[in-house]
């Protein structure tokens, strides 16, 4: 039974290298909505190849929806829950002939993500978000990794793509958050490529870039530094290959037992991830069939693991590989 993604490995990714984290971020909407063609010469439209699958319960998508005012303060629709719920949504439809197709299904199924009062309007939205998936998949990834320039244009490419396709308030809802991470780690990673820039002032702008964010998003950086350093010692420890009692210890020292406990049972997580991970990578190595590996898919992942499996593989390649433990 897979099991939810950890903080921890969350937390390990934000130390990959800032090109990496932007190139992440690029198409951050989970595997856009592919064209495939299947044997009898259909093409498939969709998240995954194969059937169908069953979303997460109603309870907890409505609960979720119910639990934040919207981005304004009044919209109960435009919640910040909204993308995640569109793309539970999606992969609960599966894979269609057309974009067409596909809507059809979602109008069957909206009801069971949204509440009675919001169906109409998320409908609506969910088929606008269709046609911004099957755009952004015609988008061509850039080239080089490490050069801003052509992280900046892929980044103003999708921009432009979810200007056309959503109203101000729906994209403040959806991509607003995200998009302000975005310019802020590419803004990072022009400067730490910038020649012209000397050591003290590459750290002044680094500075005034974290200054320019709002105050929610800086609140979150500070918050999330502790995370960093964690997922940085957690590195340390498996490049070492350092035990279970060790690692223990020293954050029992640092952090507190209560902590230390729980990062535990994080790092028993994160080695569960790998090796379901690896199986998978191993089963894609060895077969083509695209019915297996969607069955092993489904086995090994959750339906919102499945949503990241290619980032978190693409992440996996960036990676040197850790020591055995």
């Amino acid at each position: 039974m897979p099991r939810r993604r950890t903080l921890a490995a969350a937390a390990a990714a934000t130390t990959v290298a800032a090109s990496a984290l932007v190139w992440l971020a690029w198409p951050a909407d989970p595997a856009p909505l592919r064209t495939q063609q299947q044997p009898g010469g259909a093409a498939v439209v969709g998240n995954n190849p194969g059937t169908p699958r069953t979303a997460t319960p109603a309870e907890h998508r409505l609960a979720a929806q119910a639990a934040g005012a919207g981005v304004d303060g009044h919209d109960s629709f435009l919640t910040r829950e909204l993308r995640n719920t569109l793309e539970a949504l999606l992969l609960e439809a599966g894979d269609a002939a057309d974009p067409a197709t596909l809507k059809q299904r979602l109008a069957a199924l909206v009801g069971r993500h949204f509440a009675p009062d919001l169906a109409t309007r998320a409908l609506a939205m969910a088929e606008r978000y269709v046609d911004y998936r099957v755009a952004l998949g015609h988008l061509r990834a850039p080239a080089d990794l490490k050069d801003p320039r052509a992280l900046r244009s892929a980044l103003a490419q999708r921009e432009q793509l979810r200007r056309q396709h959503f109203q101000a308030e729906e994209y403040e809802a959806l991509f607003a958050h995200e998009a302000e991470l975005d310019q802020y780690t590419l803004a990072r990673l022009e400067i730490a490529h910038n020649p012209a820039l000397t050591a003290q002032q590459k750290e002044l702008a680094l500075r005034e870039a974290q200054a320019g964010l709002s105050p929610e998003r800086q609140a979150e950086r500070a918050g999330a530094t502790l995370h960093v350093a964690v997922a940085q010692q957690t590195q340390q420890f498996n490049a070492q290959g350092t035990d279970e009692r060790t690692r223990h210890a020293t954050r029992s020292a640092q952090y507190g037992e209560e902590a230390a406990r729980a990062l535990a049972q994080l790092d028993r997580d994160e080695t569960d991830w790998q090796n379901r991970l690896d199986q998978y990578s191993q089963a894609q190595a060895q077969t083509t069939d695209s019915a297996a590996l969607q069955q092993l898919r489904q086995q090994l992942f959750t339906p919102q693991e499945q949503q990241r499996l290619a980032a978190a593989q693409a992440v996996r390649k960036l990676q040197p590989a850790p020591a055995p433990r």
